[in-house]
């Protein structure tokens, strides 16, 4: 996770480190050309969100969040993209939430040991805008805080241009037993987009 958090600080994709590296095979005498070569950039190819996430959505005093879940369970929680917080300018994120430092978070081990449990209505970070307003961002879902996001707290504008993914605001991560639970109280992107579409007041699932 540390490394999705230091390219994301240095404006470089977080996925990076995990596409395809070709290595020169011989297959009965004879170089076998990279899988590249078949790349077309006029193709309009799956992202790496499409490609491993599911996307969902939680609705909280009438802003959206966005959850990327990931098969191996992570979450990522971020700014759906129609939060109000785009439209008026992001100014600051802060992960003290007044009793806690969210930032001060450590995890150890494969199970990740000493991460802050957390609600799905429990506040993880709090963001204000360039209008002055102030915005608590819910953790969304019941896990274990993995990791924030702490490149925002020096460059809190990096939501507004990093790449769906890459401008998260933490990692989360929820018990097996708890997952189809989890799913379920979120909204689908079917269901978010049909919203979306008769201009009905966001609310909670």
């Amino acid at each position: 996770m540390a490394t999705l958090e230091a390219a994301s600080s240095a404006g470089e994709d977080p996925f990076a480190p995990y596409y395809f590296q070709q290595e020169e095979q011989l297959i009965c005498g004879q170089l076998v050309s990279p899988i590249t070569d078949c790349y077309d950039p006029m193709m309009n190819y799956p992202s790496m969100v499409d490609r491993f996430f599911t996307r969902y959505y939680y609705i909280k005093a009438g802003a959206a969040y966005q959850v990327l879940y990931h098969s191996n369970r992570i979450c990522l929680v971020c700014l759906a993209p129609t939060h109000p917080a785009y439209g008026e300018g992001i100014a600051s994120v802060s992960y003290n939430v007044g009793n806690v430092d969210r930032s001060q978070n450590v995890v150890k081990g494969k199970a990740k040991k000493g991460g802050m449990i957390l609600q799905a209505d429990t506040t993880l970070a709090v963001l204000t805008t360039d209008a002055g307003n102030t915005y608590k961002i819910p953790s969304c879902i019941r896990g274990k805080l993995v990791e924030v996001n702490t490149a925002l707290l020096t460059d809190a504008k990096q939501l507004e241009q990093a790449p769906e993914g890459a401008g998260y605001i933490a990692i989360l991560l929820p018990k097996i037993e708890n997952c189809d639970d989890i799913k379920a109280s979120l909204l689908t992107q079917q269901q978010y987009e049909e919203q979306l579409k008769k201009g009905e007041p966001e609310s909670e699932k």
